[in-house]
């Protein structure tokens, strides 16, 4: 949860629809969700998971990092045009998170459909529980770094955290 979110007046829909940094940042509009906005958007990284995870894993390690890096801009440029770090509806870290979270999923392109589903869900599940909770060191980067950068820093590494385990089940269980 961003802390922020529960005392920062929700900016107007129309500055979010109408600016191009807010309507990247805020995930083409999911941020604007009243409720779970973070879940919404981390969504949103399910629908670009799935052309993206018929790449080669080499490529799409290279787009996600592309991808976290145009993250660092677009969320600190929206949170400097709203001047609040880290607002709520900032979700563009959450997608790229989840693509960290779901990349075990591009090296296993065996796994029938339905195994993929579930394991997209798992990510979703597991990147919700480490993005949510925070714990050590995400709680205390998302504390200590600050701008575009530390934005998508904690969102991200909840999505290696989440990768962990999905890659072992992918690995010893699927």
């Amino acid at each position: 949860m961003k802390a922020k979110t529960a005392i920062t007046p929700r900016p107007p829909r129309q500055l979010i629809l109408t600016t191009p940094e807010h309507l990247l940042a805020f995930g083409f509009g999911a941020g604007l969700s009243p409720f779970a906005p973070g879940t919404v958007g981390t969504l949103v990284g399910i629908v670009l998971f799935l052309p993206l995870s018929r790449l080669d894993p080499a490529l799409y390690a290279v787009a996600v990092a592309l991808l976290f890096v145009f993250g660092c801009w677009v969320c600190g440029e929206s949170a400097r045009l709203l001047g609040v770090h880290d607002y709520g509806g900032i979700v563009f870290d959450e997608i790229v998170g989840y693509l960290i979270a779901a990349a075990p999923l591009v090296l296993f392109p065996q796994l029938p459909a339905a195994g993929f589903g579930a394991a997209m869900i798992l990510a979703f599940v597991l990147f919700r529980l480490f993005d949510i909770v925070k714990p050590w060191p995400i709680r205390a980067l998302d504390r200590n770094v600050h701008g575009g950068f530390g934005i998508m820093l904690d969102d991200a590494l909840a999505g290696v955290f989440a990768a962990l385990p999905l890659w072992v089940v992918l690995r010893y269980v699927g």
